[in-house]
């Protein structure tokens, strides 16, 4: 995409959910999180995932993967950040994550690359540098190892009862999903296309077929479109589904990503932050002043 507009001084606030705020701020305040938190870095598991992930994937650079190391750079241009890491890793499902409290990274999984086109990859590593900007990755982090840790450390230690424990579960689960959808947002900011950003999503859902090229942006958001407004009795059943599967959910539901980006962009929010109106900006810094 030629032109490809520069978001200087913008902040996370510029796409992080009000939902995203609120259930991270109700996670923060779960009492068991400073404690884990503090073992986190106590025992070095920062170090560790960044070890690990650098032992299992080829970073890219100038002389490494030199397309993915681009769309990098003009995607960090447009979210003014520094760069992270970048690393491919060979993986049939396709997914991408971003970890490196210290040391921010983002491994994108091989199959991940051959399902998407180059202009997709901007909206997949802008949600990723998203989650970074956003302070997301800490707290992904301590969740990745929250119940490893929680038996090593051991409950005593904690000082939890099993009640607590499952509570603390649920609010990261809750707190991730939200994440999600802010992290989305980023993403539409570095593709700026809906379209790009909403075949991106079905990418991602569909996974690698040799049928790609038969993909329907249109039906795909009739789809979402349709599993949001279901009569009431589908309504009650999806809540009761939720109740019994997807409050575990780590990622919102596909279809439910890709509306709820599109309600961003007619709520005016995206063109809003395209033309220059966002926290950071240097007119918006300026009219402060």
């Amino acid at each position: 995409m030629a032109d490809r507009k520069i978001l200087t001084g913008i902040t996370s606030d510029a796409f992080t959910s009000d939902a995203d705020k609120w259930a991270l701020d109700k996670l923060k305040r779960m009492p068991l999180v400073p404690t884990l938190v503090s073992k986190f870095y106590e025992y070095g598991f920062d170090r560790w995932l960044y070890c690990y992930n650098m032992s299992m994937s080829v970073r890219c650079g100038p002389n490494q993967y030199q397309t993915l190391h681009r769309i990098l750079q003009e995607s960090c241009r447009v979210l003014d950040m520094p760069e992270p890491e970048l690393y491919l890793s060979s993986n049939p499902f396709p997914n991408a994550f971003a970890g490196g409290v210290e040391r921010p990274y983002i491994t994108l999984r091989s199959s991940m690359v051959n399902t998407m086109s180059d202009e997709q990859l901007y909206h997949l590593i802008g949600h990723e540098l998203g989650h970074i900007k956003a302070n997301h990755v800490l707290y992904f982090s301590v969740a990745s190892l929250l119940f490893p840790l929680i038996d090593y450390v051991g409950r005593r230690t904690l000082g939890a009862s099993d009640v607590a424990i499952y509570a603390l579960i649920l609010a990261f689960y809750e707190w991730s999903r939200q994440a999600e959808f802010s992290a989305d947002r980023a993403g539409l900011l570095v593709s700026q296309s809906l379209q790009t950003s909403i075949d991106a999503e079905i990418a991602l859902t569909a996974g690698p077929n040799r049928l790609s090229s038969e993909m329907n942006r249109d039906a795909f958001m009739d789809q979402a479109r349709a599993y949001q407004d279901a009569d009431p009795l589908d309504q009650l059943g999806k809540i009761i589904l939720f109740a019994m599967m997807g409050k575990t959910f780590t990622h919102p539901m596909p279809v439910h990503r890709a509306q709820q980006l599109e309600h961003w962009v007619l709520s005016g929010a995206f063109d809003r932050v395209l033309a220059g109106d966002y926290p950071g900006a240097p007119r918006a810094t300026a009219a402060s002043a």
